[in-house]
């Protein structure tokens, strides 16, 4: 009979959209539906499951949905347990840097969403401290998972562009500004005092995944508005948007590449995906989504000519080619977890550690303060 290695994991956050769908239902619930975490020595990982967050009538409820026990209001209690490894934090951000200090003096692993905190200065403070404590610690860099991209990074990683020139970004939906139709997204979300803005929320990821698919980003150009001012939280009621709903950077990399990426929750969706990056290099391009990734090589390349006075016949869409998935990809927020898991169990290799969330940090913080002063600013190197 194989082994079973218990691990314990506070999941602070759980009640709420991402917490509860992604970290709790898709990624440690199905590891244990699963079995546990396979490890080297042929034994199974095995979360077991401390859930905590400030309302106790949904914690009750999220536990007896999913036939757990364990839970709690009291996040001091749940750190001082010494059957538990893990932190995880999904909180608005805005209460996540405290939650993490608090788990790091009590000696917890940590893996968290993003951003790790509200400031630059907060975000490597944050990382400095969990070096000292010896700790491992990991973020949340979901995106690097999605087919999409994954398909995308083994372009890169095969030469197929040749020299990458650029790429090019679109993300975002219509966010409902909860007056007629409800919003699909949290109204906190819009409030700058609460940590919300699209900046500190989705730059973050770019810098992420122009780090690791392509190479680092060493300037930053950014325009940002407030596109809807005002909307209507979950009671009903009006209030003003104080927080960016939308913002357009371009992005220098190493090498030369130029990036370009809007991002925006007051857009219409005329894409096949949510997001979708474009890359174009000198012997071939490739558009990657979600789940999707098209090529269209050097040589079969079209020659459109403008005309404006005549319509087109091309139907430049059919001119690419799909490229197949070649292996069965998992949900992008559990392969993640089971990485991290056995990087603390069995020290295997893992990257993403709260350095590069403070780089995420750095660029959102970056952005904004292009946008303020009207422009350019270098990304300096952070120390630890």
């Amino acid at each position: 009979m194989t082994a079973r290695v218990p691990i314990g994991i506070v999941m602070n956050g759980v009640t709420g959209r991402m917490g509860y769908r992604q970290h709790l239902v898709r990624s440690l619930l199905a590891i244990r539906e699963q079995g546990g975490v396979p490890l080297r020595d042929g034994s199974r990982l095995w979360p077991e499951l401390v859930l905590v967050g400030r309302n106790e009538a949904k914690l009750r409820d999220v536990a007896a949905r999913h036939g757990l026990t364990d839970w709690t209001t009291d996040l001091d209690a749940a750190l001082a347990r010494p059957d538990v490894s893990i932190y995880f934090d999904a909180q608005v951000t805005s209460e996540r840097e405290k939650a993490l200090r608090l788990a790091v003096a009590a000696g917890k692993h940590i893996y968290t969403e993003k951003p790790t905190a509200t400031t630059l200065h907060g975000a490597v403070e944050l990382a400095r401290a969990a070096d000292a404590a010896g700790i491992r610690h990991g973020v949340v860099q979901d995106k690097l998972f999605l087919p999409g991209l994954r398909k995308l990074d083994r372009l890169v990683r095969g030469g197929f562009f040749g020299r990458i020139l650029s790429v090019r970004g679109e993300f975002g939906y219509w966010v409902f500004e909860g007056d007629w139709q409800e919003a699909q997204r949290p109204s906190w979300n819009y409030r700058a005092a609460d940590g919300g803005g699209i900046v500190v929320d989705m730059f973050p990821h770019w810098h992420y995944v122009l780090e690791q698919i392509f190479s680092p980003v060493r300037a930053v150009t950014a325009h940002v508005t407030t596109h809807i001012p005002r909307r209507w939280a979950e009671d009903g009621q009006p209030y003003e948007a104080t927080a960016d709903d939308a913002a357009y950077g371009i992005f220098e990399l190493d090498g030369g590449v130029v990036a370009q990426i809007n991002s925006s929750w007051a857009v219409r969706v005329n894409r096949d995906e949510l997001v979708e990056f474009q890359v174009d290099g000198t012997e071939g391009s490739a558009v990657a989504g979600l789940r999707r990734c098209r090529v269209q090589h050097r040589a079969t390349t079209p020659k459109p000519v403008w005309n404006p006075d005549l319509p087109s016949t091309d139907d430049f869409r059919a001119q690419w080619q799909e490229v197949p998935d070649n292996e069965v990809f998992d949900n992008g927020f559990k392969a993640q977890w089971e990485m991290f898991l056995r990087h603390v169990a069995e020290d295997a290799p893992y990257t993403w550690d709260l350095w590069a969330g403070a780089r995420g940090v750095q660029l959102a913080e970056l952005g904004l303060q292009s946008a303020r002063e009207g422009r350019r600013v270098e990304v300096t190197e952070l120390r630890s």
